[in-house]
């Protein structure tokens, strides 16, 4: 099966548009000011895959002098329409040079790369982003964890997907976002830690820590499995 963006499709773009962090993204998202705080000095970010801007508006409400940059048209003007305080930017694929180099505190990559599809592609990003990182500035990666895609969650469901249980890195694995109105599956890559680890090393990359958040049973959603398997993972990585 060719890969092709699912996050393309404007249908799509209109629903993830309304998505805040309820849900299974709230596990996404509730560690990462604390993670922030932790590992990074300074104001200036760059939210890389903005998409609709969530992330984006997640970092300016934490402080941060944040530039959005997406290559999707759709996203970046219902970013813009929503958010018009804030930078948002489109860019052509990999191409950076719209941003200023070693300029940036933090660069923010919240699940843009579970849709990138080759370990080249992904380590010729990774080279590109750490190009805007000044010397201590920190690249937060968050991105599905491969678990995603093989149970069912309070805001994702892949029990139709038992080819997922297969899948090795760099597989296309389909999964359904239960919290938006466009019921049509995404179609995301898998990759797993082993081969994230290869990636960074390969990007002249290192990681500084790795977070795998679970929720406590406490919060206010029907969580399925979401209090035993980590959805997601999010790395700190540095130059």
């Amino acid at each position: 099966m060719k890969f092709f963006n699912s996050y393309e499709d404007a249908t799509r773009a209109e629903a993830y548009s309304k998505l805040e962090f309820a849900g299974t993204y709230y596990l996404a998202y509730r560690d990462l000011p604390e993670i922030i705080t932790k590992h990074v000095h300074g104001n200036k970010a760059i939210d890389f895959g903005c998409g609709t801007g969530r992330s984006s508006r997640f970092l300016q409400k934490l402080g941060f002098s944040t530039i959005g940059i997406d290559i999707s048209e759709k996203m970046i003007q219902i970013a813009k329409k929503t958010d018009p305080k804030t930078d948002y930017r489109l860019i052509k694929d990999g191409d950076f040079s719209q941003l200023t180099v070693h300029s940036s505190d933090l660069v923010l990559s919240a699940f843009t790369f579970d849709n990138i599809p080759t370990k080249e592609k992904k380590v010729a990003l990774f080279s590109g982003l750490a190009s805007l990182l000044n010397q201590d500035g920190k690249i937060i990666n968050l991105v599905s964890s491969p678990d995603i895609y093989t149970h069912e969650w309070a805001s994702f469901s892949t029990k139709d997907f038992p080819q997922n249980k297969c899948a090795k890195s760099g597989d296309i694995v389909p999964i359904v976002t239960t919290d938006i109105l466009d019921k049509r599956p995404c179609y995301d890559i898998l990759w797993t830690d082993e081969d994230y680890k290869k990636v960074f090393a390969q990007a002249g990359l290192k990681v500084v820590q790795t977070y795998k958040p679970l929720a406590k049973g406490t919060e206010p959603y029907a969580w399925i499995n979401e209090t035993k398997i980590a959805p997601w993972v999010i790395y700190v990585i540095k130059k």
